[in-house]
């Protein structure tokens, strides 16, 4: 398992999920590559069989009714990451990843709404046509964080 403490904290949620497997799978990538910390907004989640090493019992899950609820609870110097096709995302290969940070996803079928990326800190995108699933596209994301980090090109210190 991949877990460098001095690198940081990093946690990853979903707003507005669609599909309650999904989330599950992202968790359990989120456990296994070092997630600090997960999370819904506006959706509970429920415990699904894609969640196959049951990560919300080792890593705290948080579950917000709003975005300004889970906005008003980020720890402190926690920057906020949305994770969207949009026209002012920087391109996931560019990005230098914060040392403390939360990701966040917009359902499949919606996305994140205008009004909440304009409260993100930065916004990022992976390229593509349309949109990937949930859990494939917080995963790709988690990935290239810990390649990053593995590379010792971590926050603003160079390019992957």
């Amino acid at each position: 398992m991949y877990r460098n403490p001095k690198k940081g904290y990093y946690g990853i949620g979903v707003y507005h999920a669609k599909n309650s497997i999904n989330i599950g799978t992202l968790w359990r990538t989120a456990w296994i590559f070092g997630a600090a910390f997960i999370f819904t907004i506006g959706r509970r989640y429920k415990k699904q069989a894609s969640d196959t090493i049951n990560a919300q019992i080792k890593i705290p899950l948080f579950s917000w009714s709003s975005f300004d609820e889970f906005k008003e609870h980020l720890p402190s110097q926690c920057r906020l990451v949305g994770i969207e096709m949009a026209d002012q995302a920087r391109m996931l290969s560019k990005y230098c990843h914060p040392t403390n940070c939360a990701y966040l996803l917009g359902a499949e079928d919606h996305g994140l709404p205008e009004e909440i990326l304009d409260k993100c800190n930065d916004v990022i995108q992976l390229g593509g046509e349309s949109s990937l699933n949930v859990a494939t596209a917080g995963s790709i994301v988690i990935y290239h964080r810990m390649m990053l980090d593995v590379k010792g090109s971590f926050e603003n210190k160079g390019e992957f």
